[in-house]
């Protein structure tokens, strides 16, 4: 069957059903009542000779034919919506586009909920699938083309556009009764000398461990993790210590009991910055998310704890230490 053998206007309903599995949901979501979302339902059902959903007690469920249809139906209205929007003009109100971001474990924990917070605010159809910073991502220019945005540390030589977004600097964390806590404080011998918790993400060093390295301590890694939010329930009960951003590090300190101290060095900063692809630069939509990206940080700035607002000023961008890949 052709196109134009049947209403387009079914694939949004069809998305809306599918994925709300639910009549009177997918209704509400498209601003249409229920008898009129029940109609294209019974169309579709006669188009694809299929229930595509069924009762299973006071719910409803996919049929097997419908969970096929899902991704595609996500992916073709993806595709009409940029086809459609591909002008001077975005207006995020009304969009249903979808974004795809990378971002680290730590960037999803203190940024993501004031960016969901602020698009639900102004763009409340759009779209955000976030995605974990993977093996080999920030070594190769591949994964920045598939991507909208990527969120990570500044420094990696990505080949794209690059915006810093967000600052912080790194603590040590440690369980509050680890014996080498003396006044609410670690030396340099006691990083030398305890074990460490560490989060390695490919194959770069961490603005902290460069420190220590420039300082002659190389840490003894005891454990290693793909993320620094894991990183506070290592060292709880352990005498495991860790180098995280302080960011994260306030906001697992009570639940994850552990505590937080200066590291015995001058401050590290940790500047998070957004990277793109050029060939995305002049796209309306995707400036209207950089702008938005850009007003989180803005705020995450303002309401920084003091010591981080001290490291940034005492700390221009130009000096943030680059990431250095290990040999």
């Amino acid at each position: 069957m052709g196109l134009g053998a049947i209403d387009l206007n079914l694939l949004v309903a069809l998305e809306a059903l599918l994925e709300e599995k639910n009549v009177t949901h997918a209704g509400v979501r498209l601003s249409t009542s229920q008898s009129a979302m029940s109609g294209s339902l019974a169309r579709l059902r006669r188009h694809f000779n299929d229930e595509l959903l069924i009762r299973v007690g006071r719910e409803y469920e996919l049929t097997p034919l419908a969970e096929r249809l899902l991704p595609v139906v996500q992916g073709s209205l993806q595709k009409a919506e940029e086809a459609l929007s591909l002008t001077r003009h975005f207006d995020p109100g009304r969009s249903r586009q979808r974004f795809s971001v990378v971002m680290s474990d730590y960037v999803m924990t203190v940024f993501v909920e004031p960016l969901l917070r602020v698009i639900a605010a102004e763009a409340p159809g759009i779209r955000i699938d976030f995605h974990p910073i993977i093996d080999g991502q920030l070594e190769t220019e591949t994964h920045l083309r598939c991507h909208d945005l990527m969120i990570v540390p500044l420094g990696y030589q990505l080949p794209g556009v690059s915006e810093a977004v967000m600052h912080d600097r790194f603590v040590c964390i440690v369980d509050p009764a680890n014996p080498r806590l003396v006044d609410g404080r670690l030396s340099l011998r006691d990083l030398a000398e305890m074990p460490h918790a560490a989060c390695a993400i490919g194959k770069s060093h961490t603005p902290a461990e460069r420190q220590l390295e420039t300082l002659g301590i190389s840490p003894k890694v005891q454990v290693s993790t793909p993320g620094f939010s894991v990183l506070p329930f290592l060292v709880s009960g352990t005498d495991l210590v860790a180098m995280v951003p302080e960011r994260l590090a306030r906001r697992y300190e009570d639940f994850a009991r552990c505590a937080v101290v200066p590291a015995p060095f001058p401050d590290v900063p940790l500047v998070e910055a957004m990277y793109w692809h050029h060939n995305r630069h002049g796209d309306p939509a995707h400036r209207w998310l950089r702008d938005t990206v850009r007003k989180v940080g803005t705020a995450l700035s303002q309401d920084a704890p003091i010591e981080i607002a001290k490291a940034d000023a005492s700390h221009p961008e130009s000096a943030f230490p680059e990431l250095s890949a290990a040999s």
